[in-house]
């Protein structure tokens, strides 16, 4: 099997191409050279960025603070990124041996379907974050009578069962393969040995563009309309009030920005990945797009996993108030339940009282 390193995935690894794919060519050997050590650079400091913040969330959301429906989000979301972020050294080990995996088939099938799950989990508990705080505003006496620590939780259970369903078929058709004096850890989407078989050739490029496209649609195209249709109901039900509705919704809407950012760019690659696979003509001009643009795309998506607990830090409190105050505490008063809705709810409630009062003047 003729197999090219230039191809990242979810992990920065290779994928099972065709006889006749060939690399970009040699003179651009120097070129994906430098990109494979930014790639690890990045990848270690999203490690130990990673590791370390989400660790410190998890340790106050879990331990330090009262439940509440915001701290369970915040677990979550931060649960998503440690698991994550703790496999990373694979990934390092593997970029840093020149594409040489040495954990065996096992570990190859779950770190890409770790890095799938973490995509999805995080992607749908800031859905269901946009929900929760849409809902809160649009009928906050419902919310006050019904938003618990319990529905949240197993909220939170379903969001996880789903990101596996949608996460699984990587530890279906992830595969390992001798190939020289290296093992790659590739997507074997025939399921077989045998690449150039017609029948098995068309199979295979045909469950390629079925994940990759239900990967996207799923994993980006529709949570992300959901997410900005509910943060436009927001603004437009408060207006005035958004400006002082606090940390809390400056810090998701930072948290949602950022992993578009950090996200984005990684699927535009990989759908230009796609179609250069299943192009009948081999493009030069696509090559050498997807030999800079993949591992800059994917080691971006990966920073994402350790930039949320900076955010929580930064936008927790003004700079001068977090320079004379512990993390402990910025973290703390970062995740406490916003008072926007509090607010709305008495606001909600003092308008029903008054109406009341109201008719019963009226029929007196």
């Amino acid at each position: 099997m003729e197999t090219t390193t230039d191809s990242f995935d979810l992990i920065g690894t290779t994928t099972a191409p065709d006889k006749n794919d060939s690399p970009c060519g040699d003179k651009y050997d120097g070129l994906k050279q430098s990109l494979n050590t930014v790639s690890l650079i990045l990848y270690s400091l999203a490690f130990v960025l990673g590791v370390l913040g989400n660790g410190v969330v998890i340790w106050v959301t879990g331990f330090k603070m009262k439940k509440t429906v915001n701290t369970v989000w915040y677990l979550n979301l931060a649960v998503a990124d440690f698991i994550f972020t703790a496999f990373l050294p694979l990934s390092v080990t593997y970029l840093a041996s020149g594409f040489h995996w040495p954990f065996g088939k096992f570990m190859c099938k779950l770190n890409t379907t770790i890095s799938s799950l973490n995509m999805f989990a995080s992607v749908y508990i800031l859905v269901v974050i946009s929900v929760d705080r849409c809902v809160s505003v649009v009928w906050p006496v419902w919310a006050q009578n019904h938003r618990n620590v319990r529905k949240a939780s197993y909220v939170s259970l379903c969001v996880w069962v789903v990101a596996l369903i949608l996460s699984a078929p990587y530890f279906i058709f992830r595969n390992t393969e001798q190939d020289s004096n290296k093992i790659l850890c590739f997507d074997n989407y025939a399921l077989s040995d045998d690449y150039e078989t017609p029948s098995v050739k068309k199979l295979r490029q045909f469950r390629h563009q079925a994940i990759i496209i239900t990967h996207f649609l799923l994993g980006f195209v529709v949570p992300f309309p959901v997410i900005v249709s509910c943060y436009a109901i927001i603004i437009h039900r408060l207006r005035g009030l958004v400006r002082q509705s606090g940390r809390p919704f400056k810090i998701i809407s930072g948290i949602i920005v950022i992993f578009f950012l950090c996200w984005a760019p990684f699927h535009l690659m990989v759908l230009i990945e796609l179609v250069k696979f299943t192009s009948a003509t081999h493009n030069q001009t696509l090559d050498y797009v997807t030999a800079i643009g993949m591992p800059l795309a994917t080691s971006l998506a990966f920073l994402n996993s350790c930039l949320n607990p900076i955010l929580y830090v930064f936008m927790g409190h003004d700079f001068k108030d977090k320079v004379h105050r512990s993390i402990l505490n910025v973290l703390v008063a970062a995740f406490r339940e916003e008072q926007i809705r509090s607010h709305i709810y008495r606001k909600s409630v003092d308008t029903s009282q008054s109406n009341m009062k109201s008719d019963l003047n009226t029929e007196v």
